[in-house]
């Protein structure tokens, strides 16, 4: 009895001191990378959104586990000569708060975002998404086609895919892993940690240099973003599942980017297959490219959001 005692005292005392170190993390995180923009709320739920720019409106929808500093590091800059750019930080990620429950799903982030975009005074504004928020993006066009003008899909994820989930997502996205196992990659999981892992998501290039610095690894480190981003990867596969048989209903003029050599969200797959889906869509391949060609190929990425305008009549 006393040894169960004392291994109760230690694991006692060892979650203490997990749960410690994770709240010291959180609040480096935030300290270091504050939130850059505002806060608009859709029904309780409170959104935040950088706008940068003058022009037609641009909203920017970025990745899985991302938040607006992603696409304010290159590409929002470029693009806000020509537009007015509104990045927003998708439900549960960066400042965000969680989509209620019910509506964590692309399409519920999709009526969010447009709400929030509507508040913000982009009543049908280009919709630009990146990877996940791609996903959002389409179903954005999808569910709310009176609601955009164009529509920009870069690197995203749109067509079913029979890899299974990762591991780490079949864990944290369960009851009992978002309990133990997110805390403890909280306390225990260094940012430099996730800022080497950048290198396998930019590859074949290189993360460019001060990416980390500006991105802010720690804010995707914290326990609310760890769950809800990975509730998000755990219903993807379902949602796409459902949502891509209604591409064909999408009537926006549609601007695809895509590299060839992502290995994150095949081209062929999902960019190719998502070209024929949609009823005058225009493919742009980037040749050797990986998943991150708002970094990598910034310069074209901004060519095809200004042929999109210029398609939609806002230029």
């Amino acid at each position: 009895m006393r040894v169960l005692l004392i291994l109760l005292l230690l694991a006692a005392g060892f979650w203490a001191l997990t749960l410690w170190r994770a709240a010291r993390h959180e609040a480096r995180a935030q300290a270091s990378h504050p939130p850059q923009g505002q806060f608009v709320t859709v029904d309780g739920t409170r959104i935040h959104a950088e706008v940068m720019g003058s022009g037609p409106e641009l909203v920017m929808i970025h990745g899985s586990n991302g938040n607006t500093r992603d696409l304010s590091f290159v590409l929002a800059p470029i693009l806000a000569g020509h537009f007015r750019v509104i990045l927003l930080d998708r439900p549960g990620l960066g400042y965000s708060d969680p989509a209620p429950a019910g509506s964590e799903d692309i399409a519920g982030q999709a009526q969010l975002l447009m709400r929030a975009a509507v508040q913000l005074g982009a009543e049908r504004p280009i919709v630009l998404g990146h990877s996940y928020g791609g996903a959002v993006a389409l179903a954005w066009a999808v569910h709310h086609p009176d609601r955009l003008a164009a529509l920009v899909p870069v690197a995203a994820a749109s067509n079913p895919w029979t890899t299974p989930l990762d591991l780490l997502y079949r864990i944290t996205s369960t009851r009992l892993g978002a309990a133990v196992a997110v805390p403890l990659i909280t306390a225990y999981v260094p940012d430099s940690y996730v800022a080497r892992a950048l290198d396998d998501v930019f590859a074949p290039q290189p993360a460019p240099a001060g990416y980390d610095a500006h991105f802010g690894p720690g804010l995707s480190l914290r326990r609310g973003s760890l769950r809800a981003n990975a509730r998000h990867r755990a219903s993807l596969l379902e949602e796409i599942k459902a949502l891509h048989p209604r591409y064909r209903d999408i009537a926006v003029p549609t601007e695809i980017v895509h590299g060839t050599e992502d290995d994150t969200v095949n081209f062929n797959l999902h960019s190719r297959t998502l070209s024929r889906q949609i009823p005058g869509a225009v493919l742009t391949a980037l040749p050797g490219i990986g998943h991150m060609p708002q970094h990598v190929a910034a310069e074209t990425v901004a060519e095809a959001v200004l042929r999109a305008a210029t398609r939609a009549g806002l230029r």
